[in-house]
């Protein structure tokens, strides 16, 4: 007795089952890794992050120590050799020392974050149109990471600059002690000079 088999499509519509299944999983891990969002942390923006929150640090000291003074301060608390109780070179090593005009909003901005900073001050060079720099503070070479900020400064014929023991007026001394020459040697008295402080931040 001969038993008629049919055909059996079970098999075919298991594979095809699979097969799908497979698609249905491999498009949602597709849909998933470019649905995840992109935080600061990210390897790829992670630099860009660093980048922006150390310019908006040093813009930051910049914006508030100008309105307190303190900026303009800083820059009087200069010797004639260096800036007051600075290195040997005569710029600071790191956040200058407690009496410093700038030491608190400097520690305050960069002290514990392990951003490491210098700052440069740039000034009109006697008798032509180029520009001379002196170094407030140099912590080293900036990163290629580092940020920028910057903002510019007038003094006065009548500003006095020196420690708080001997101070002289920028008008009467300025010329043969202070680091920048007076932008009109005739009639330093009004306008001395304007100078550009310009603070570069970089991650350690």
């Amino acid at each position: 007795m001969f038993v008629e088999h049919l055909p059996d499509d079970r098999g075919q519509a298991h594979t095809l089952e699979a097969f799908t299944a497979a698609l249905l999983l491999v498009a949602g891990l597709i849909f998933a890794t470019q649905a995840t969002a992109v935080t600061p942390l990210s390897a790829s923006t992670s630099n860009q992050h660093v980048e922006n929150q150390a310019a908006i640090a040093a813009q930051d000291v910049l914006t508030t120590a100008g309105e307190s003074g303190n900026l303009t301060a800083a820059l009087l608390y200069y010797d004639g050799e260096g800036f007051v109780n600075a290195s040997e070179d005569g710029a600071y090593v790191g956040v200058p020392p407690g009496q410093h005009p700038l030491h608190d909003p400097l520690a305050e901005a960069f002290g514990d974050r392990q951003i490491a900073f210098d700052i440069e001050v740039y000034y009109p060079e006697n008798g032509s149109d180029g520009l001379e720099s002196v170094t407030m503070v140099n912590m080293g070479e900036p990163s290629d990471n580092a940020a920028t900020a910057s903002t510019r400064v007038t003094l006065y014929g009548d500003d006095r600059f020196g420690d708080d023991g001997d101070r002289d007026a920028l008008a009467e001394n300025g010329t043969e002690s202070y680091f920048a020459p007076p932008v009109d040697g005739d009639r330093p008295a009004v306008l001395y000079t304007v100078v550009e402080v310009r603070i570069t931040a970089w991650q350690m």
